[in-house]
């Protein structure tokens, strides 16, 4: 079974909307759908959705996207520092989890843990 989609709940929603676009743009993603208080990004490349929604009171959720490659996930966490994401683990090998598995993490404004992850090795 997969995931169909994920969303996260934001407080300000100009600024989530500007860094989920920033960070979401090397995976992929591009918006496909906005209202008031939501808005949801599909990948073509693999078809996963997410999404953000302005609701109270805002919660932690965590979200890791799959990426084809490690220069992804690099390209990922730089894109969500410059937009103002805060680090929460920079790109490198988690071995407790696969001798593969190269992610980098980082917290949005509203301290959402998200997630780029490559499984694959170094070619």
């Amino acid at each position: 079974m997969t995931v169909a989609h994920v969303a996260v709940n934001v407080s300000d929603w100009e600024r989530a909307k500007g860094f989920y676009e920033a960070v979401l743009r090397p995976l992929g993603y591009r918006v496909v759908y906005e209202e008031d208080g939501a808005l949801a990004y599909f990948a073509d490349r693999h078809g996963l959705d997410f999404g953000m929604g302005r609701r109270d009171p805002v919660g932690g959720a965590h979200v890791a996207f799959d990426c084809p490659d490690r220069e992804t996930v690099d390209d990922f966490y730089a894109n969500a520092l410059e937009a103002g994401g805060r680090d929460n683990g920079p790109p490198g090998i988690r071995e407790q989890y696969d001798a593969n598995y190269y992610a980098a993490y980082v917290l949005d404004a509203d301290g959402n843990n998200i997630e780029a992850v490559c499984h694959h090795a170094q070619s």
